[in-house]
């Protein structure tokens, strides 16, 4: 689980002879107006959970209710440790738990919950499940339907400390603006990131942040079913956007910092960088985004 992605094969293995406490999660979240919203008819992500398919044994982590309230009524800011600490003992997941996450999508917004458990948080071991539910019914694989079995007892509260280094805000972003220190990359589709076409949120402006790269976190996907590319399409995409991927592996290189509309798509990149030899520790992700940005 160390590159932070796990395929099917491996997942369906371990569910049937597990070797350590294993949790699948579903971390689905739709974008309206866009080709990841809800399907017609959808009551949302977790009423669709709810109702199945899902994976054998999965729970549901809620990502917009799992946040902090932030001043702009910002969606999904990453949580506080003490509402994560909750949201976690809920679901049942403890620091030894090794956790895979999923979305119904493929790979949209599972990276997310990657990213809140391993670079926020700290947590060891943590997965996205490349290709999410999309290739698992690919494959045939089990898949539960109707109201779910009794949820998992919940788990004690852990303590989860908080990297604030993972996080960067407005003010930071106007800092790096003005003495560069960091790389920022978009992952917007590029007629969003150049302002040619109108965001998705109402009243939000066009264009990008002075000095950011473009990322398309749609070109680092494969499919249909979408699934992260291999690891030496994402060097290429990458090195093709303007980033060293060769001195990724450096632990005291630059900071990268992902961003896009409200905060989880910035997170394929951070998966994807990961893939090809970041470490975690030179990750950070604007939480506030183009949500924030586009609205000053």
């Amino acid at each position: 689980m160390e590159s932070g992605l796990v395929s099917c094969e491996w997942l369906k293995a371990e569910l049937e002879a597990p070797k350590a406490p294993l949790r699948v999660v579903d971390a689905t979240w739709y974008l309206p107006n866009s080709p990841f919203a809800a399907p017609e008819g959808s009551k949302g992500a977790q009423a669709e959970f709810l109702a199945g398919p899902r994976l054998p044994g999965s729970v549901f982590f809620d990502i917009d209710a799992v946040s902090t309230v932030h001043p702009q009524n910002l969606p999904h800011m990453l949580p506080d440790e003490d509402t994560f600490a909750a949201a976690m003992a809920a679901i049942g997941v403890e620091p030894s738990t090794r956790v895979v996450c999923y979305d119904r999508l493929g790979v949209f917004s599972a990276p997310r919950l990657w990213y809140t458990l391993k670079v926020v948080f700290g947590h060891e071991e943590v997965a996205v499940l490349n290709g999410g539910l999309p290739r698992w019914q690919e494959l045939g694989y089990p898949l539960e339907e109707g109201p779910p079995p009794l949820p998992p007892a919940p788990s004690a509260m852990a303590k989860w400390t908080k990297n604030s280094s993972a996080v960067w805000d407005k003010a930071q972003v106007l800092e790096n603006i003005k003495t560069p220190a960091a790389k920022i990359i978009d992952a917007r589709p590029a007629p969003r990131f150049y302002g040619e076409v109108p965001e998705p949120r109402p009243g939000m402006r066009g264009g990008h942040m002075p000095g950011s790269l473009n990322v398309p976190f749609v070109s680092l996907l494969s499919g249909p079913p979408r699934m992260m590319r291999p690891a030496e399409e994402l060097q290429k995409q990458l090195q093709d956007a303007g980033l060293a991927t060769g001195s990724f592996s450096k632990p005291d290189g630059e900071t990268l910092v992902t961003s896009c509309g409200s905060g989880l798509t910035a997170c394929v990149i951070s998966l994807a960088m990961h893939q090809v030899g970041l470490p975690v520790s030179r990750m950070s992700l604007y939480d506030g985004a183009w949500t924030e940005w586009g609205g000053l």
